[in-house]
């Protein structure tokens, strides 16, 4: 039986007391909840904290962030994570606003853990597009400091210091690459932790994952949408997410609200808005696939933003009402977490 932590802490008092024993637990945080480039009063980018452990751990046995947006470090640095202590990172696409805090977390960990463990970077093998350009995750581990290493500071960083690795913080990334393939796959593991990989429509090599501990289960869809692009279509999510996600105990999913639909007065470009799945096509993949908490995040709007980018929001910005009741509208009867910057959520075993 799983049990959310607010509800187990107090059952565990009352009716173990100082019998109680050191459980599994799941930790999940959002780390970012910003939706694209834009940024909105400071939201952090696109990025899920997921921590195993036990009761006794706080569950900090492992550390694994999926995406760094921008501000990853900051956010981990209110959460008491130093990065070196994470023990992988994985990217569901490489889009600035999901990526670009690598760079930070990459450079802290050179910096001041250069002996090492090297940091697993778990992405898709390079992907060609349509048309013609390919992206590309191992060239981005790989140039993860050119910038730095081009100005001298690398240079004057090792006059300081020898004991630095002389290529950089690339060379602490321990690439890990998978080709996403329609049947989930496992990518990573460490102990009874698993970490499975799905091919899902937004960009080339865009994947999903699922984490199952023995304390619980979580999906990060990322911006999973539909692998048909527009309507007509029977839902904006994927079908590939919808089966990584059976009996999963979270989903955290990236959203759109119907607001920002075509029908809307927002102006926001159609193909932009058909690539992303809406709250109420969440709440009914939810629902179907047996999900027990949903999670939104990297909001398109944000909450109470009065436009997203240049676009403006019908009625000057939505609440966290607005978007419980379009899930709801999808027929979701679960938990649901209208996602902020360090919203969490934890599981504990009993």
């Amino acid at each position: 039986m799983k049990i959310p932590f607010g509800l187990v802490l107090v059952g565990t008092l009352a009716c173990f007391g100082s019998f109680a024993q050191a459980a599994p637990c799941l930790d999940v945080t959002l780390t970012g909840t910003q939706g694209g480039p834009p940024v909105f009063k400071g939201q952090a980018g696109a990025g899920t904290l997921v921590r195993f452990g036990d009761s006794e751990t706080g569950c900090s046995d492992l550390m694994l962030q999926f995406d760094t947006g921008r501000g990853t470090t900051q956010q981990l640095s209110k959460l008491g994570v130093p990065v070196g202590k994470l023990t992988a990172v994985f990217f569901t696409h490489i889009h600035s606003d999901h990526s670009e805090g690598l760079i930070d977390v990459a450079q802290l960990r050179w910096h001041f853990n250069s002996g090492g463990p090297k940091l697993d970077m778990v992405c898709s093998a390079d992907s060609a597009s349509p048309a013609g350009h390919s992206m590309s995750c191992t060239k981005y581990a790989a140039a993860i400091g050119d910038a730095m290493i081009a100005s001298g500071e690398m240079a004057q960083r090792l006059a300081e210091n020898p004991k630095r690795l002389p290529g950089g913080p690339a060379d602490l990334l321990n690439v890990m690459t998978f080709e996403p393939a329609n049947n989930a796959a496992v990518v990573w593991s460490s102990g009874d932790v698993t970490v499975s990989a799905i091919r899902s429509t937004h960009v080339p090599g865009h994947a999903s994952y699922r984490v199952d501990t023995p304390a619980g289960s979580v999906v990060i869809g990322g911006d999973a949408g539909n692998d048909a692009r527009k309507p007509p279509r029977a839902s904006s999510t994927s079908a590939q997410v919808e089966d990584l996600a059976k009996g999963a105990d979270i989903l955290v999913h990236s959203v759109i609200h119907p607001v920002m639909g075509p029908d809307g007065s927002s102006g926001f470009p159609p193909p932009i808005y058909f690539r992303q799945s809406t709250a109420t096509d969440l709440g009914a993949l939810s629902q179907r696939a047996g999900v027990g908490h949903l999670m939104l995040t990297h909001l398109i709007p944000p909450l109470g933003a009065p436009r997203q980018g240049p676009y403006p929001i019908e009625g000057g910005g939505l609440t966290e009402a607005n978007y419980i009741d379009a899930v709801r509208d999808g027929g979701f009867e679960g938990d649901v977490t209208v996602g902020s910057d360090l919203a969490n959520y934890r599981i504990i075993a009993e």
